[in-house]
């Protein structure tokens, strides 16, 4: 009975062990899936944020995240993902960062733990960091293995020795001369300071030589075919080198002969110059002088001296010299209140012989006119029509020739009297009419007057007088019959 119990505890034993074999291996356990104690406290709602690492050395999970050294949140789960590691993690949702946060593995000390820093990017943070947001290109912290293996390196492998040497060598060669390379070192960082002072000078000189390549590039066509035809351009050149060559010796000998002739003439020219400086002072001094002496080009030969160079000269003047000037005037007698003159008409001519002083001044234009279409040569025997008895009997004693024409009284009675010797018509003549005539007697007379002319004759130019002295007749001529002379 004792060996049947014992069989059985034994059978029962063998199928619970079986059991809890199958158990086990029907299942997939893990370690790592156990629940682990502390870790951060992320509150009621948290956020789960995922971020790619190339590297997360020994980080595990119940990990800190930290901001600002400040923990916010835990690492849940590391996993594989290709050559990438994936950190999962738990962050509390009232989390201040963007949406581009910078991830970081970092150790609290040389032998501490790791943990996850998170901080906003310098520039060009965006959005706000929310739940199933993946962070990539997270970085780490050099190991304290790291640094030391290279630091090993450095003194056992490296070139510390080196330095004794190089050091040694800059002493030997800065000795005696620290003021110089002090000098040096100031002037490099002198040319430092300027150089960083015109930094934007520099910048935008090397923008100006990228727009010319790029200006370059856009005309690239046009510079290769310049290139293209710049040695058809030597080959020209270089088969015209002769005549250049000739054009070139003909300069140097036209070179020589100019300075050959410089020298030779250059005394002379030095001279002429010399002489030229006392003309050229007095040309200066007369300068006002020179200007106004071109006036009295206009009246060669007459000059001021012979028309008076001022009223009391021109009264000394003798009456009937004649002279080549020319007056301009502009008169306006518009607004001018002058008395209505009245003039003698030619029927109311006194009948009074010519001896007689008559105020011919008073005479109107008509009677001026008459008077003289009947002295005139020939006479107009009409206009001596018009002339009362006793003047036209004055007239024809004075011109014997028209008492024929007219046939008045004493018509071809010869002249006598004292009137008639008196010759009323060479006064009438030089008085009233300013020289309308020549000056000549009545046919068959003979005066003083003839003999002045004739010695006139002799003396002068007839033809001369009368050029220059044309101008002051017309002139008297026109103020005898009462209008302004130009």
């Amino acid at each position: 009975m004792t060996r049947r119990t014992g069989l059985r505890t034994r059978l029962r034993a063998g199928v619970a062990l079986l059991a809890g074999a199958l158990l086990l291996t029907g299942c997939d356990f893990d370690v790592y899936e156990l629940p682990l104690p502390g870790g951060a406290d992320t509150g009621k709602d948290p956020i789960t944020v995922s971020v790619r690492f190339d590297d997360v050395l020994d980080l595990v999970p119940k990990s800190s995240v930290k901001v600002n050294d400040v923990a916010v949140g835990q690492v849940t789960d590391v996993r594989l993902d290709g050559y990438q590691a994936v950190v999962t993690l738990e962050l509390r949702k009232d989390i201040d960062l963007p949406d581009n946060p910078v991830a970081s593995i970092r150790q609290t000390s040389l032998l501490g733990e790791k943990f996850v820093s998170l901080a906003a990017p310098t520039t060009g943070a965006q959005g706000r960091l929310s739940d199933g947001d993946v962070i990539k290109d997270g970085g780490r912290n050099p190991e304290v293995e790291e640094v030391l293996g290279a630091l090993s390196l450095v003194l056992n492998g490296g070139g510390i020795a080196q330095l004794k040497t190089i050091s040694t060598e800059l002493n030997l060669a800065l000795e005696g001369r620290e003021d110089s390379a002090k000098s040096v070192l100031t002037q490099v960082s002198s040319l430092m300071g300027q150089l960083d002072q015109r930094k934007q000078d520099i910048v935008r000189a090397i923008e100006s030589v990228n727009r010319l390549a790029v200006t370059a590039k856009q005309h690239q066509a046009s510079i290769d075919r310049a290139l293209e035809e710049l040695p058809s351009a030597l080959d020209s050149l270089d088969r015209q080198r002769g005549d250049l060559v000739k054009m070139l010796d003909g300069l140097s000998q036209l070179s020589d002969v100019g300075v050959r002739v410089i020298k030779t003439t250059k005394d002379a020219t030095i001279d002429t110059l010399k002489m030229l400086d006392p003309v050229l002072y007095q040309i200066a001094q007369a300068g006002d002088d020179f200007a106004k002496g071109f006036s009295t080009f206009l009246t060669y030969p007459f000059i001021d001296e012979s028309v008076g160079r001022d009223p009391q000269v021109a009264r000394n003047l003798h009456m009937g010299d004649y002279v080549n000037l020319s007056v301009d005037l502009a008169l306006d007698l518009g607004n001018l209140k002058l008395p209505d003159l009245v003039c003698i008409a030619t029927d109311q001519l006194p009948d009074l012989p010519l001896d007689v002083l008559i105020d011919l001044k008073t005479l109107c234009p008509a009677a001026t006119q008459t008077l003289q279409s009947c002295l005139k040569t020939p006479p107009d025997p009409q206009a001596c029509l018009r002339l009362p008895g006793a003047l036209l009997d004055n007239v024809c004693q004075a011109v014997k020739l028209l008492c024929g024409l007219t046939g008045g009284a004493k018509a071809g009675a010869p002249a006598s009297g004292p009137n008639a010797s008196a010759n009323p018509l060479g006064t009438l003549l030089s008085t009233v009419l300013g020289g309308g005539g020549l000056g000549r007697p009545a046919p068959g007379g003979d005066s003083e007057a003839d003999a002045m002319w004739r010695d006139f004759d002799s003396t002068y130019d007839s033809s001369v007088v009368s050029l220059y002295a044309a101008p002051l007749v017309a002139s008297r001529q026109l103020e005898e019959k009462g209008r302004p002379a130009k």
